[in-house]
C-alpha cells in the first residue's frame, strides 16, 4: 500500500464530502479511491469513517487522524518544494488558536495581511477563551496572554499588554467616579471569568505601592467582548486588556477611570509545540505576527 497515497486520498474524501467529488478532483475512479480507504483502514485496523447513501461522517479515529495527516501532507508539499528549488513559499493549513478579543484585534487582521503575501496558506482559526492542549488537540501555533503554558511547548514574546480600568460616560454621570481602588469595592464591577483573581482587582501607584480590592458586580462573564459591550452600555467598570479598549477608549464610548494608577500587565506570546523543524508556514506566520505586536523581529524562541 502506498500509504501517502491512501492518505491524500483519505483526506481529499473529507474535504469533498463524496468519494465521487473527491475522486473527480483527483482524477481517478470512485471505485478506486474507495480501494485507497478501504485499505488505509485496514492497515490502520480502524474504521475511519461511516458512510451512508446521503453523507459520510468522520468516527472519531477518522477525525483525528484526518487532522494529522492535513499536517504532514503539508509538510511533505514543503519539503518538496524546499528540495526541489521550486521556491521558498509557504503552503499547507495552519490551524491556530486564540482568544476571542485577540482573534478580533489582532489576529484575523494579521492573517489576511499574511494571506496576501503567502496565499498559499489557508488558516484554521479555533477561537475560545480556554487554554487548549495545542498537542493533543492538533494545532500548530497560539496567540496567549500571560503564562505561555506547559514545557512541552516553545514560547516566542510578541509584545505586552496592560489591564485598562475604564467605563462609559453614562455610568460615571450616575455613579460617582472612584477617588481611589478602595472605592471600586462600591461600584459595580464586570469581571472576567478566566482572570486569575476575577474579583481582587490590583494597581500599581505612582510611588510603587500595590492596592489590592474586592470587587463585586452583576457580569461574570468569560468573553472581554461582552464585558466590554456591556461596559459601552454604562453597566459598570470593567478592567480590561489595552488592546480589547483601546478602540472604545479613541471614540469616546469608554473612558479611563483611576488613570494615576497602573493596572496589572503580561506578556504576549507566540506558543507552539516543541519540534525539531519548525515548519515554514509556522515561523513565518510567527515572524510576521512579531511584527504586527511590536515584538522581537526575528525568530527567537524559548523553551518553557
Amino acid at each position: 500500500m502506498d500509504r501517502f497515497s491512501s492518505m491524500e486520498a483519505f483526506v481529499r474524501v473529507v474535504e469533498a464530502g463524496t468519494f465521487v467529488a473527491a475522486a473527480d478532483r483527483l482524477g481517478i475512479s470512485t471505485s478506486s479511491l474507495s480501494r485507497l480507504v478501504a485499505d488505509l483502514e485496514q492497515h490502520l485496523g480502524t474504521r475511519l469513517m461511516n458512510r451512508t447513501t446521503r453523507r459520510l461522517s468522520l468516527t472519531e479515529s477518522g477525525q483525528a487522524y484526518y487532522e494529522r495527516c492535513v499536517t504532514l501532507l503539508a509538510d511533505l508539499a514543503e519539503a518538496e518544494a524546499v528540495a526541489g528549488q521550486s521556491a521558498a513559499q509557504a503552503r499547507g493549513t495552519l490551524r491556530l488558536t486564540c482568544s476571542y478579543s485577540m482573534a478580533e484585534q489582532k489576529v484575523a487582521p494579521a492573517i489576511a495581511a499574511f494571506v496576501e503575501r503567502h496565499p498559499a496558506v489557508r488558516f484554521e482559526l479555533v477561537v475560545s477563551d480556554r487554554i487548549v492542549d495545542l498537542v493533543e488537540e492538533g494545532f500548530d501555533l497560539a496567540i496567549r496572554v500571560g503564562v505561555p503554558g506547559s514545557d512541552r511547548l516553545v514560547a516566542r514574546r510578541l509584545g505586552s499588554m496592560q489591564l485598562v480600568l475604564c467605563a462609559a460616560p453614562s455610568y460615571l454621570e450616575r455613579h460617582p467616579a472612584p477617588r481611589g481602588p478602595a472605592d471600586l469595592a462600591g461600584h459595580n464591577a464586570l469581571t472576567y471569568a478566566y482572570s486569575p483573581s476575577p474579583r481582587v482587582w490590583r494597581f500599581t501607584d505612582r510611588a510603587g505601592a500595590v492596592h489590592e480590592v474586592r470587587v463585586t458586580g452583576n457580569l461574570h462573564a468569560n468573553s472581554g467582548d461582552a464585558l466590554r459591550a456591556a461596559a459601552v452600555e454604562g453597566m459598570g467598570i470593567i478592567n480590561e486588556p489595552d488592546f480589547l479598549l483601546d478602540p472604545a477608549l479613541r471614540d469616546g464610548r469608554l473612558v479611563r477611570v483611576l488613570p494615576e494608577y497602573t493596572g496589572a500587565g503580561g506578556d504576549i506570546w507566540a506558543v507552539y509545540p516543541s519540534r525539531r523543524h519548525l515548519s515554514l508556514k509556522v515561523r513565518l506566520f510567527v515572524d510576521h505576527i512579531a511584527m504586527v505586536f511590536g515584538g522581537t523581529p526575528a525568530h527567537t524562541a524559548a523553551q518553557h
